[in-house]
């Protein structure tokens, strides 16, 4: 059983870690996605301006750039299973949050939101297989100990 969760879990990773290079590979396309989608607060404006000024990116290009860099070491580590637990909540908090902001199927008709209901609900799977990744630990256990009298 341990050989098919590694092998489960090194699969799962996979996708953070493509997602994550091929957000890397066209940082700016990424970034073009994310203006069109996400507005800064006026309260952080001041803040970004200065760190906007400090790299000589613009906000949307820096957040490709983090965004990029939590999926591949997020991914990395559930492969390796080094802080899987720490690293999988926060792609939990990462995918709600994407979902919420990118994928708006509530603002559309019926028959054209199809594609973004999916979409979404794939989000909310890979969300529950983190869970998963959360709730199986680092060590292994016995499903009577697991379960106990169920």
């Amino acid at each position: 059983m341990p050989a098919f969760v590694t092998f489960g879990r090194i699969l799962f990773a996979v996708l953070f870690i493509y997602t994550g290079a091929t957000k890397l590979v066209a940082i700016q396309a990424t970034a073009d996605f994310i203006a069109g989608k996400i507005v800064v607060p006026d309260v952080i404006v001041p803040y970004a301006k200065q760190i906007e000024a400090a790299t000589a990116m613009t906000t949307p290009q820096l957040l490709a750039i983090a965004i990029g860099g939590l999926e591949i070491i997020a991914g990395l580590m559930i492969a390796l299973n080094f802080g899987a637990r720490f690293f999988a909540m926060l792609m939990v908090i990462y995918v709600a949050v994407s979902t919420v902001l990118f994928y708006d199927f509530w603002n559309q008709a019926a028959p054209e939101n199809a594609k973004m209901v999916v979409d979404a609900l794939k989000n909310l799977a890979i969300i529950g297989a983190l869970f998963m990744v959360m709730g199986y630990g680092r060590a292994t256990r016995s499903a009577e100990t697991a379960y106990g009298d169920v």
